[in-house]
């Protein structure tokens, strides 16, 4: 898949914040989110680091909905935010289709059976 077609993907999937004129603002406009929010109340109630901090829970669909829809909103106004956003998505997906394959071999996998186990004993009987 071509470089565009990614970046069309994921506009769709948030939604790229408007360039001047109502088009959608290039990944490279930007190069981190202090550099278009100087003043972090900008964007409604979640702020610019608030953003940076949840990025992986909405990667993850981790979020109460509520959350992801104010982090959605914040990332529709923010380029900055954004760019953060997508930087983070494409190590997300790189890291999907490098490691998706690779399994644990079966000592390792013993031994965190056997570490859990321990583990789950010794909280039950405190």
């Amino acid at each position: 898949m071509s470089r565009a077609g990614d970046d069309a993907e994921r506009s769709d999937a948030v939604g790229a914040p408007p360039a001047s004129g109502g088009e959608r603002r290039a990944w490279g406009d930007v190069s981190s989110p202090s550099d278009t929010c100087p003043n972090d109340d900008a964007h409604g109630a979640v702020g610019c680091a608030e953003v940076i901090r949840q990025v992986w829970l909405l990667l993850d669909g981790e979020c109460t909905p509520e959350s992801r829809d104010q982090l959605r909103r914040h990332l529709e106004a923010c380029p900055g935010c954004f760019k953060h956003y997508g930087l983070e998505e494409r190590i997300k997906a790189l890291i999907g289709t490098k490691c998706s394959g690779d399994k644990a071999p079966e000592g390792l996998r013993e031994r965190l059976r056997l570490e859990i186990r321990r583990t789950t004993i010794i909280r039950e009987t405190r």
